[in-house]
């Protein structure tokens, strides 16, 4: 078949999609289910910057998939419809740690911050102080409250060290109008224990914990994103149970859980059925763990590569 041909009929083909934007990372659903608790607590603690005060630092660990990157995002939102709907000077910066380019270095870090200030500065070359300076102008050329979140921040210390966190805390000294909240986001429980105590001092954090979602949560949450991705019949019996299954298995990780479920749809169309079917699933499974492995060793060091290359040499 000519590809020409191929993309004509496949656009002719009936989708068992409906909104698959609803599956993807970037979703933010109306209700964050099965973490009204962790809501709660942090609207509680950033609340106070509706009335332009300073709330306290505020990190949030969990493992990965609890719902704490949405959840933050999603008090984030409400803040700032309440803010523009009121004319307060509220404004949040999120910054994911874990993105080449944009934390991997102090320099860069603060360039990106500046960016989002409509300040565009040039990759390299400039004395980091001077970087640091002119973040400080334009964080301070009005009055307002800034709330910036770090997402995966122990990937930033890692890369960075901990010394960045120390700056970012003391900005405020050298503020006369703005002040700046720092939300950090963790996959890691002890990251906090294992910060330089002088730069533990300046945070003053306060924690909240996410726990994994178990099989029964992971199964709602997955119907309701399964109403609206999919046409009304499109998934068929036990495929939701199946997935709640294998996600609770892994830590109760709803980020993997709803991947699988994406993919597994997309399984499904491209061989030609009109629903979701069990064999979908686990072919989508087979994929996504073949790719965990392959990620896991991407991101290794150059040494694990080199002896991991080695070994399948010798296993030819």
């Amino acid at each position: 078949m000519q590809i020409k041909n191929f993309f004509e009929n496949y656009i002719k083909k009936e989708s068992i999609f409906v909104d698959k934007r609803t599956l993807l990372p970037s979703y933010m659903p109306e209700e964050i289910l099965f973490r009204e608790e962790q809501l709660q607590e942090v609207a509680n603690i950033l609340a106070p910057a509706l009335r332009l005060e300073k709330p306290s630092n505020l990190f949030i660990y969990g493992k990965t998939g609890t719902g704490k990157t949405i959840s933050v995002r999603f008090i984030l939102s409400s803040m700032n419809k309440v803010a523009i709907q009121s004319n307060l000077p509220l404004k949040y910066i999120y910054i994911n740690c874990k993105l080449k380019k944009v934390a991997d270095t102090e320099y860069r870090l603060i360039a990106q911050l500046s960016k989002e200030f409509g300040q565009e500065l040039p990759p390299t070359g400039l004395p980091t102080d001077e970087v640091y300076n002119i973040f400080y102008k334009l964080l301070d050329q009005q009055k307002q409250m800034v709330l910036l979140v770090l997402d995966e921040i122990d990937h930033l210390t890692k890369k960075i060290g901990d010394e960045i966190l120390y700056n970012l805390t003391r900005i405020n000294v050298e503020l006369q109008k703005s002040q700046i909240c720092l939300i950090g986001i963790s996959n890691n429980l002890i990251f906090a224990e294992n910060l330089d105590p002088r730069v533990k001092s300046s945070l003053s954090e306060e924690e909240i914990i996410f726990s994994p979602y178990n099989a029964l949560q992971i199964q709602d949450i997955l119907r309701k994103r399964a109403a609206k991705a999919f046409k009304e019949g499109a998934v068929q019996a036990g495929v939701i149970e199946k997935c709640a299954a294998y996600s609770a298995r892994d830590h109760g990780d709803i980020r993997r859980a709803i991947d699988l479920l994406r993919i597994a749809g997309e399984t499904a169309e491209r061989s030609g059925s009109s629903a979701i079917e069990i064999n979908h699933l686990d072919e989508a499974e087979k994929k996504i763990e073949s790719d965990k492995i392959l990620n896991a060793a991407v991101n290794q060091p150059k040494q694990f590569q080199s002896v991991l290359y080695a070994i399948l040499l010798l296993a030819l």
